[in-house]
């Protein structure tokens, strides 16, 4: 079983709503000055996007990912004179003369195949002094909703395991962050943890964005026969909301990280025999 990302109105329900907060979190926490150029790999359906340029003035930013339905539903979701979409992979990433200002990727690195070859691409696209900057999800501790989600699931089906984000991202922690920019030369790396609340009016509102089979847990609900699906739901419903179908909150965290090019690197990525 695999993650599947195609449609994007679905992963706005079910993540985007949450991805869009904790993206205005990260940007506070870069403060970044004012007319920067921008790239960010993997814009998804764009929230790091729109949050770039709602929060931090820029003059560009040129947002990448590899799904043409989520290029899509970003572009036409946002209509910023900044901004420009392209479909394209983290190791086939856009040039600018001189490097740009900030390289910079939401909830993305955990689900690439090759985080330091991804990093290692996203370094050479920076100018000298510029900032390389991402955030993760903290699957291992800090998304409730998930991690009851997951806990609920495994006990049902242990083939679940497999599709646990918590089992499968180890890059999502600070130390692990930290560490994959230290390796690849960034200076002056320093991680934050951003925490937001996951506010739900009802079990309803927890429990459809499930339906929509884009992303690890939606794909995993979609794979479940009727009466599988529907237990599965009773067991969460129980949890979540034993006595009545009211309001309830849980809190979701996500780990940032960021760290700058030195000037020497900078030198050594302008020869023609290096960048890809």
């Amino acid at each position: 079983m695999s993650d599947k990302w195609i449609v994007g109105d679905a992963y706005e329900h079910f993540m985007g709503r949450w991805s869009r907060l904790v993206a205005k979190e990260f940007i506070n926490w870069l403060t970044p000055p004012a007319s920067w150029t921008w790239l960010e790999v993997g814009c998804g359906t764009g929230a790091l996007t729109q949050a770039i340029c709602l929060y931090a003035d820029p003059t560009s930013v040129v947002a990448c990912d590899p799904s043409p339905q989520f290029v899509t539903f970003a572009s036409q979701s946002l209509a910023h004179p900044a901004a420009t979409f392209l479909e394209c992979s983290a190791d086939k990433l856009p040039h600018r003369k001189g490097g740009f200002d900030a390289v910079v990727s939401g909830l993305v690195l955990n689900f690439l195949p090759d985080p330091t070859k991804a990093v290692r691409s996203m370094r050479s696209r920076l100018r000298s002094g510029g900032m390389l900057a991402a955030y993760v999800w903290d699957y291992a501790e800090g998304m409730q909703f998930l991690r009851i989600f997951w806990e609920e699931a495994v006990s049902l089906d242990s083939r679940a395991a497999d599709m646990d984000e918590r089992q499968r991202f180890p890059i999502c922690h600070p130390d692990a962050l930290v560490n994959l920019l230290v390796r690849e030369g960034l200076d002056l790396v320093d991680s934050r943890g951003l925490e937001i609340a996951t506010p739900f009016p009802d079990f309803d509102s927890y429990w459809f964005p499930f339906l929509g089979g884009t992303g690890p847990a939606p794909s995993y609900v979609s794979s479940l026969r009727p009466a599988a699906r529907e237990q599965l739901r009773m067991r969460l419903r129980q949890r979540l909301t034993p006595v009545t179908n009211g309001p309830f909150q849980l809190t979701a965290r996500a780990w940032a990280v960021r760290g700058y090019m030195r000037a020497d690197q900078r030198r050594f990525y302008e020869s023609a025999s290096y960048i890809s």
